[in-house]
């Protein structure tokens, strides 16, 4: 019989515990690849908790338990978790470690699954235990699994070639020069783990994970060019194998840990922010050295080749039409008080795969209605959804993966007929000014992500406000939507990516944001792309922004009176733009909707 209560689900994982003379355990969402979005299988905080947000874990100990989530899940932790189960936590004011500490006895030995945790985050967690006397345990399987009775299997999808059309660069280039790489490093090998460096060395995409096309592999490359690559033996097509040539040895993904063997001796390569500890000490009991690298691929997959910023363009631009089709829509049908946030991200779905080459979306539909549009990362559900109310503001941030590339984009939008109130507009202009600073601003080579930040925040600032979230990301191609090492950020730390300098070639989020808690929030993204600028009288090599997203801009929610003559004409010309892309590919009602949209302010 299976457990269908959160609260059975708990006593199971305790009893499971109390056999294994374990006193509590830690539960994240991750995966053995450290994945952002996990699949079906990895759910288990999500089946244990009822929690369904993207970020966030739980501590389960005898007596106790705990969710530990940050800023943007606090209301909805609330909603999905039961109170009289776990403890709400709020990090990073309330640490685990610090909650194991008050909980447990001297001599308590708390569990945690060594392929779903960084050996970082092990070790620190190592030394806060045993200052209270209380021991941590790498388990050698996850207790969650063994009373997960109906946990679903592993995606069996199968994989598919990425075109060297798109990728402007082919699979046996880029384990050539991981190997030279290697060879000067006077390393032997390198694991890598991270599903879209996986993807991007192999020229492969897969179905395993929502939103993003990879396949639950691993792969080892040496120093002479040659891999190995462990995965589902099925799911790996006859003309998959045939392109990868003899070069890539295709082996069973569950001989992964056994292979490491061979390594014995040996000088291994580990990127210790997106590898698990298990990797790491498997290797290490076998006689290898685990040197700590980061991923070969990580930086060479965020500078797109032509190839792939051409198919940016052509995803942006289709993209940029479904999302054009969408908001002409929602102009005419929310103000009626037809549509609410689920069926508004199910219609902008719609247009999306209407244009026939939609693989899937880029990430959950952030479609943020009034007071829900204030948690920046919001995921409507049945329980949280909200109506469109005539004359309120609502958010929609959305996505989608093609074969050519990755989109993300968000629109604020006003609900009619009423006029918006002087505060929505004054912040929105606010937003938007920080948006068109970051847009046009020229930058030295060497320039940092943090080193910029502020210049989307500045007008937000000077009426004494801020947003909680970072102002850009990177992203991939046709890979995840949200890509390192590059980001644009407040603060420092290699971790964070703030400190590596934006390359021609990468690709970012622009995406300032205000958001008034329990009334609305406004967001204006756009994705653009690092590019070499001339500048007369330069001294050195300096760096700008091309624009990849083309869809109008709220008009009625601009303030005209906050722009300078500057930032008018930047409109003025985004929209210019804006229906040189589109108008191709409209007609009728939407044509005449885009060409009233790009009108100058």
């Amino acid at each position: 019989m299976l457990m269908q209560t959160h609260e059975a689900r708990l006593s199971a994982l305790r009893e499971e515990l109390a056999r294994r003379e374990i006193d509590g355990f830690f539960v994240p969402i991750s995966d053995e690849h450290l994945s952002e979005y996990v699949g079906s299988y990895a759910q288990r905080l999500g089946w244990l908790t009822g929690f369904g947000g993207s970020a966030g874990s739980a501590v389960v100990l005898k007596d106790h338990a705990a969710m530990f989530v940050d800023g943007r899940y606090t209301i909805q932790v609330r909603d999905q978790v039961d109170g009289k189960l776990y403890d709400y936590k709020s990090v990073p004011a309330d640490k685990p470690g610090d909650w194991i500490a008050e909980k447990c006895a001297e001599g308590a030995r708390i569990g945690f699954d060594p392929w779903l945790h960084t050996r970082g985050w092990a070790k620190a967690m190592e030394m806060r235990l045993a200052k209270a006397g209380i021991e941590l345990v790498a388990l050698d399987s996850n207790p969650i699994d063994a009373v997960w009775a109906d946990q679903p299997e592993p995606s069996p999808a199968k994989v598919f070639i990425q075109d060297d059309k798109f990728t402007g660069r082919m699979g046996a280039e880029k384990r050539g020069e991981i190997a030279d790489w290697l060879k000067e490093e006077k390393l032997d090998a390198v694991v890598i783990s991270a599903l879209d460096s996986v993807a991007w060395v192999l020229n492969i995409r897969g179905a395993d994970v929502d939103h993003t096309p990879v396949a639950l592999s691993y792969l080892m490359v040496q120093a002479d060019g040659t891999a190995d690559w462990f995965i589902a033996p099925d799911k790996v097509p006859d003309e998959v194998a045939s392109a990868l040539g003899n070069a890539v040895r295709i082996r069973p993904r569950d001989s992964f840990e056994a292979a490491f063997a061979e390594l014995a001796g040996k000088r291994v390569a580990v990127d210790p922010e997106r590898s698990v500890y298990a990797i790491f000490d498997r290797l290490e009991d076998v006689g290898a050295k685990a040197v700590q690298e980061t991923d070969p691929a990580v930086l060479p997959k965020a500078i797109k080749t032509e190839a792939e910023q051409a198919g940016h363009r052509a995803a942006q631009a289709r993209d940029g039409a479904a999302v054009s089709r969408f908001l002409h829509w929602l102009e005419g049908e929310a103000p009626k008080g037809t549509v609410d946030e689920l069926s508004a991200a199910a219609k902008l779905q719609s247009f999306r795969e209407a244009t026939g080459e939609l693989l899937d979306l880029s990430f959950d539909t952030i479609s943020g209605a009034g007071s829900n549009g204030a948690l920046c990362h919001y995921r409507v559900s049945e329980e949280t959804c909200l109506p469109l109310e005539p004359n309120s503001v609502y958010l929609v941030d959305s996505g989608g993966q093609y074969k050519d590339g990755t989109t993300d984009i968000t629109r604020t939008v006003w609900v009619g007929p009423g006029e918006p109130p002087a505060e929505v507009k004054d912040r929105f202009t606010r937003v938007l000014k920080g948006h068109i600073a970051l847009d046009t601003q020229t930058f030295p080579t060497g320039t940092p992500g943090s080193a910029l930040d502020a210049l989307a925040r500045q007008f937000l600032w000077q009426a004494g406000v801020d947003y909680a979230h970072g102002t850009g990301h990177g992203v991939g191609s046709f890979l995840a939507v949200h890509e390192g090492p590059q980001r644009i950020a407040k603060g420092s730390g290699s971790q964070a990516g703030t400190d590596q300098p934006l390359i021609a070639g990468m690709i970012l989020s622009n995406e300032p944001g205000y958001y008034k808690a329990n009334e609305y929030g406004i967001r204006i993204e756009n994705l653009v792309l690092v590019e070499e600028r001339e500048i007369d009288g330069m001294e050195g090599d300096w760096l700008g922004f091309e624009t990849l997203t083309f869809v109008p801009i709220e008009k009625r929610l601009v303030d005209r009176s906050l722009l300078s003559e500057a930032e008018i004409a930047w409109w003025n010309d985004y929209h210019t733009k804006v229906r040189e892309v589109l108008a191709p590919q409209l007609e009728g009602d939407n044509l005449a909707w885009l060409e009233d949209a790009c009108q100058p302010l």
